[in-house]
């Protein structure tokens, strides 16, 4: 049984350092691609052939820490060697994660993780109040037993008001029950110290990146924040795929 409570092998701080050196180089990009420009070119910014290889490298050597790629994740979707991964920071109280959970992952689960083409990986930011960490803690504890995505459905699919006062270890152990899954190996899950550090790495992980809110996903390198039409997501991952094909890798 795969321990989704358990922390990633990479210490925390590489990773801290490989994420500032993304969000650099993704602000760079959006900056220079944003409101309809097509930003300074090369010649113009001074970094020349030399300069934008290294960019190059450096955004897709920061990119490669972020991504798990473990096979067997029980918070991932999809092949781990799909040529196209997206990073999901989210939670359970949000409600935009639960619009984009509802209306939107579907489609991009039928459509391009179900062709091998998408990867999606799991990150939780509970920055809502203390009921989000509680149910940060669930969704791990459902992870230890393989049930995370079904468990993920449950709640939004019943989406609660954020910091009703409802969401608590009973409630979220009622949906494990739903599940079939030991509810008493669930409560243990949950307040696990493994399960918290993981939680909390999360957390610092996309801080580090300059998150602030959820959902914020990153396809590929490239930041998609909100919950956005289908449509942006499909034409992202369209676009990475393609760039990827390009590439040769």
């Amino acid at each position: 049984m795969p321990d989704a409570s358990a922390t990633r092998k990479s210490p925390i701080v590489p990773l801290v350092v490989a994420a500032v050196a993304l969000v650099a180089v993704v602000l760079t990009l959006v900056t220079s691609r944003g409101e309809g420009s097509d930003g300074p070119t090369a010649a113009e910014s001074g970094t020349g052939a030399a300069g934008a290889q290294a960019e190059g490298h450096a955004l897709d050597d920061a990119w490669a820490q972020l991504v798990r790629g473990e096979e067997g994740d029980p918070m991932a979707l999809g092949d781990v060697d799909a040529p196209v991964v997206m990073i999901s920071y989210s939670e359970f109280q949000c409600p935009f994660c639960g619009k984009y959970a509802r209306d939107t992952e579907p489609i991009l689960v039928e459509k391009y993780v179900d062709s091998g083409v998408l990867r999606i990986e799991w990150r939780d930011f509970p920055y809502l109040g203390p009921e989000s960490t509680t149910a940060a803690q669930a969704g791990r504890a459902a992870a230890a037993q393989g049930k995370f995505w079904e468990f993920s459905k449950l709640m939004y699919d019943n989406q609660l008001p954020p910091n009703s006062g409802k969401l608590t270890e009973d409630y979220l152990v009622s949906i494990a029950d739903d599940l079939d899954l030991d509810t008493n190996e669930f409560r243990k899950d949950m307040v696990a110290r493994g399960t918290k550090d993981a939680i909390k790495q999360d957390l610092a992980e996309g801080q580090a990146i300059g998150v602030t809110g959820t959902p914020a996903f990153i396809i590929n390198g490239v930041p998609v924040i909100g919950a956005q039409p289908t449509e942006v997501f499909e034409q992202a991952i369209e676009k990475a795929a393609e760039e990827t094909d390009a590439d040769g890798s």
